[in-house]
């Protein structure tokens, strides 16, 4: 049976980490780190998400402030609203809940967040950064993955990876992140001849594609490590990208979904909330 890679108790732990150094900031300082988020449109999976975010920054005494934005919003209001904040002293992170409704480009939106308060990193600036190996922030679900891997012990120093999705939020920052960990790193998305291929020769799987049960036991070595990135309500129950009962059976170390993976990502937003506040200074 595989090794189980549950991040609740590490996400805990990080979030504790950061809860103390927020509290010095404050006391040593008077500094108090804020997070603003906008949420643009009525997206039911989004206000969950940034409900997580909110609890997270209550958890930790970072304050955080939601701007609930009509669908309706035209694109040069939204810009105005993100240049307030970055032009705000009182404000540390900005994070623009995606998806954003259709009539607004989110490429321009995310050109438009300061990279000083960019705690998602994706501002190309940021994004640049982090491919030259010198990143002002590292993504949360990539900076979780690396997390959990050093939590468990589990080398990428000559490792060969396979990533299955090339989302700019996850596939991609990924690859950055694993190449400055010396790993070897193959990408794999929807016009990989064979996918099959290149899963099962590899030491650790990456799956991200949002599709539940896309990972199959016939599609992995028993070597291998597995990091099931992806979420999906199924009959009313969480499930991941990979076919959890089955590879569970085979594979050396699995993550589980929910309570792998997820609980890393908000910890990460944690952390680069207070990277921004060093950044800012």
């Amino acid at each position: 049976m595989a090794k189980i890679l549950e991040g609740r108790t590490l996400g805990a732990n990080i979030r504790q980490e950061v809860k103390t150094e927020v509290d010095r900031l404050k006391r040593e300082e008077g500094v108090h780190p804020h997070l603003a988020v906008l949420l643009a449109g009525d997206n039911e999976a989004s206000r969950v998400y940034v409900g997580q975010k909110e609890r997270a920054c209550t958890e930790v005494g970072i304050g955080s402030t939601r701007m609930e934005l009509p669908a309706t919003i035209e694109e040069e209001e939204l810009v105005d609203r993100v240049l307030k904040l970055n032009d705000s002293p009182n404000i540390h992170g900005i994070l623009v809940q995606l998806p954003l409704p259709p009539q607004i480009d989110p490429l321009r939106i995310q050109e438009i967040v300061s990279p000083m308060k960019d705690v998602d990193a994706f501002h190309p600036f940021n994004v640049g950064k982090l491919f030259a190996g010198r990143p002002n922030f590292v993504p949360c679900t990539p900076g979780g993955v690396l997390a959990l891997m050093d939590h468990y012990g589990l080398p990428l120093q000559g490792r060969e990876v396979v990533i299955v999705g090339r989302s700019p939020i996850v596939g991609r920052p990924l690859v950055a992140v694993l190449l400055g960990r010396n790993a070897t790193v193959t990408t794999c998305h929807s016009h990989t001849r064979d996918v099959e291929e290149h899963t099962r020769r590899a030491d650790v799987i990456i799956v991200a594609v949002g599709r539940a049960g896309f990972l199959k036991a016939d599609d992995v070595s028993p070597k291998a490590v597995v990091i099931d990135v992806g979420i999906t309500r199924v009959e009313g129950k969480l499930v991941g990208d990979v076919d959890f009962p089955g590879l569970e059976k085979k594979v050396a170390a699995i993550t589980p979904v929910p309570g792998g993976v997820g609980p890393l990502t908000v910890a990460m937003l944690m952390r680069n909330v207070l990277r921004a506040v060093q950044l800012q200074r």
